[in-house]
């Protein structure tokens, strides 16, 4: 809190401060780091309360109000919004700012097919852009190469927020090509593009988890071991679970690069975010998730949500993101991660984590990329079918 002030006494934002000290961050304390948040997290729980009428009767039913979030103990009292209210139709109750003011609307559709609709003002979309590059260059010190992106290009679908957060890498890149097009994909064309960017560029791979596995399953197929780059990375974001409820596994999916790719385990980075939030989580060199360090995890008993679990057990995750201004940030997910605690191996303080599952009584399971899975899948089977053309 002293640091908080003594920040908005020198005429600064601490939240843009903070998106551009990421590093210093992790280096702090981990007493300082969970001091800085807190502060982080009651200004923006007292900007809400003030500004939005919905959130305040909510504050109001549970007798709270932002006096009393006096340490970080205080935390767990702040309300919080489940995530199916941004699937509703009134959606529009959860903004704090005016809908004129919302620059940009971000959706994500799982296997309901009803979207998620997160709407972000400018303050919003500054923190989040600042907050994603910041964590990017944190952790995969991209600054160069090329990226072969598995997955469509947001000129395709400007609104799906998996694709535009995978988007962000590109202009740390000298280049890049979407090889998803018009709802198709043809491997053969993405491993010519890789072979022709070899001994030029340190080549990365880029998408969803379900699109690479597809890529390495035509490798596998035609007998192709490919040796990428020293520097190569294959980033996935867009969770482990496909369309027809079949889980990936993580450690089949890095077995196989390694053997397909040419990589290293290292080189293998997941990425944990939702669209509804400006939270990103990232894989170290070790595949430990570092979770941002502006943004607080809190993790529930699912059966009793008014009480957190220890570190290293299983819960229900509900996330404090301070960065969001058009709308609370105080979001009760219905993923069950757990917090790992630190380790030897790892140099920065903060919050680690690692994605179990989804809860097992939610309506729905995945994000977009599950979508897309579908979809690819069902475009294909349409293709295979079709009756050929006879003379």
């Amino acid at each position: 809190m002293e640091l908080y002030r003594t920040l908005e006494q020198a005429g600064l934002d601490p939240i843009k401060v903070a998106l551009s000290s990421v590093g210093q961050l992790y280096a702090m304390s981990e007493i300082d780091l969970l001091s800085f948040k807190h502060s982080l997290v009651v200004e923006s729980f007292e900007f809400h309360y003030q500004n939005n009428t919905f959130f305040r009767n909510a504050c109001e039913a549970r007798g709270i109000t932002p006096t009393q979030i006096l340490c970080t103990d205080d935390l767990i009292k702040i309300p919080l919004l489940p995530i199916h209210l941004f699937k509703a139709n009134d959606s529009h109750k959860l903004l704090s700012k005016s809908l004129n003011t919302i620059e940009l609307e971000m959706r994500s559709t799982g296997t309901s097919g009803i979207p998620s609709v997160s709407r972000r003002c400018s303050d919003t979309v500054d923190n989040a852009i600042l907050g994603i590059y910041a964590m990017y260059r944190e952790f995969l010190k991209l600054s160069k190469g090329a990226g072969l992106y598995l997955c469509p290009s947001t000129e395709e679908i400007p609104e799906m927020g998996m694709i535009k957060a995978l988007n962000l890498l590109s202009g740390l890149l000298d280049t890049h090509k979407f090889m998803v097009k018009n709802e198709t994909f043809a491997p053969e064309d993405a491993l010519e593009q890789l072979q022709g960017w070899g001994g030029r560029f340190d080549r990365h791979i880029i998408g969803p988890p379900f699109l690479i596995n597809r890529f390495i399953r035509y490798l596998k197929a035609t007998n192709t071991r490919l040796k990428l780059d020293k520097n190569t990375l294959v980033i996935t974001l867009g969770g482990w679970k496909r369309f027809n409820g079949e889980m990936m596994s993580r450690a089949e999916f890095n077995q196989e690069c390694i053997e397909y790719l040419g990589v290293r385990a290292e080189q293998i980075r997941d990425i944990y975010a939702l669209v509804e939030s400006n939270v990103i989580a990232i894989d170290d060199e070790n595949g430990v998730k570092h979770v941002s360090p502006f943004v607080h995890f809190s993790v529930r008993d699912p059966k009793n949500l008014d009480k957190e679990v220890k570190v290293g057990d299983i819960g229900q995750l509900a996330i404090l993101d301070p960065l969001s201004r058009s709308t609370p940030g105080f979001i009760l997910t219905e993923d069950l991660i757990r917090l790992l605690p630190k380790t030897d191996e790892s140099g920065r303080s903060g919050q680690r984590m690692q994605y179990v599952m989804r809860l097992p009584e939610s309506k729905e399971f995945g994000c977009c990329a599950v979508n897309l899975d579908k979809r690819l899948d069902d475009v294909e089977a349409e293709r295979d079918n079709a009756c050929p053309i006879v003379s």
